[in-house]
């Protein structure tokens, strides 16, 4: 409970450090030096596949034994340097202020009216195309970043120390990692990233469900709109191609009576989208601030409620 405490403390005052040694910089050059091992021995689709669950195996395995192993040496030296330890460990998993620091930069430059400049920023947390965008749509892919993140950024994460510490934190962590390296559906991973992809969206299912409901209990304690945040959940939860992604999106939308979601073009092919939410009034810069308070409420009551759990335990 200290360790959690601690890392949600440090990210929300320091953030994600972004220094070669960052562990989640370990893990993906791990994941790229095993996929070039794997892949060069594949000839066929099914090896591919098998390399795939090979590659997963291999990555969450190291990514769990190293911190264990790291902390049970710490634990032998003192119990204290063991706790300190295990907190820095699990400020690295936290990615909230980072969001909110990545998201403010496009509402610093929409408010300054350099639509360029916020179109730049917003490219480096989107894989959608910037150019064709106007304002309220880089404002509303901003958004739909912090609320989406909001789930696998802070919430999941901070749900699997709680169930297991640091160690269980890495392995989440590497399993996210895996997915947004190589769980995508183009020629080149369509095989080799099929595992990684369906387990993200296993070890996601009951964070994301978690975090859409501490969502909208924190948008009552915000004063926002927390019945349209329920019944927009409730209807457009899976608004998404993946099955955890809308949950907590549908949320902000309602919360935000706005909506998002929609068609938007990804490496110049127009992709096909459903809306989540009702364009009860438009997008605007400020519901960027008010989606980052929303999810600094959400974080904050999840942190409270799993201490007090931990505590009764």
């Amino acid at each position: 409970m200290i360790q959690l405490i601690v890392g949600y403390v440090l990210d929300l005052i320091i953030g994600d450090p972004q220094g070669v040694f960052h562990p989640v910089r370990f893990i993906g050059k791990l994941i790229s030096f095993v996929e070039g091992k794997l892949r060069s021995r594949c000839k066929t689709p099914e090896d591919e596949r098998k390399a795939g669950a090979v590659l997963w195996l291999i990555v969450v395995s190291v990514s769990f034994i190293v911190p264990f192993a790291v902390l049970s040496l710490a634990s032998k030296i003192n119990g204290i340097f063991a706790v300190i330890i295990e907190g820095i460990m699990i400020y690295y998993l936290f990615a909230a202020k980072s969001l909110k620091d990545e998201s403010m930069k496009v509402y610093e430059s929409l408010k300054k009216g350099n639509l360029q400049e916020a179109k730049e920023n917003l490219s480096y947390i989107v894989g959608r195309d910037v150019q064709k965008l106007n304002e309220a749509s880089v404002a509303k892919a901003a958004i739909e970043t912090v609320a989406e993140n909001t789930s696998d950024g802070v919430i999941a994460p901070m749900l699997y120390v709680m169930l297991g510490g640091a160690p269980l934190g890495f392995i989440y962590k590497a399993v996210n990692t895996l997915d947004s390296m190589v769980g995508y559906k183009n020629e080149k991973y369509i095989n080799m990233g099929r595992f990684s992809a369906k387990a993200d969206d296993i070890a996601n299912f009951v964070p994301a469900r978690l975090s859409a409901f501490a969502m909208i209990a924190a948008s009552m304690f915000l004063k926002m709109d927390y019945k349209s945040a329920y019944k927009i959940y409730r209807r457009d939860r899976f608004n998404h191609k993946s099955p955890n992604s809308a949950h907590t999106e549908s949320v902000c939308a309602g919360a935000l009576s706005i909506m998002l979601g929609g068609d938007n073009y990804y490496g110049g092919v127009l992709v096909s989208k459903p809306t989540i939410g009702e364009s009860i009034r438009e997008v605007e810069t400020e519901d960027i601030l008010r989606a980052n308070r929303l999810m600094y409420a959400t974080s904050l009551l999840f942190l409270i409620i799993g201490v007090l759990i931990m505590l009764i335990l």
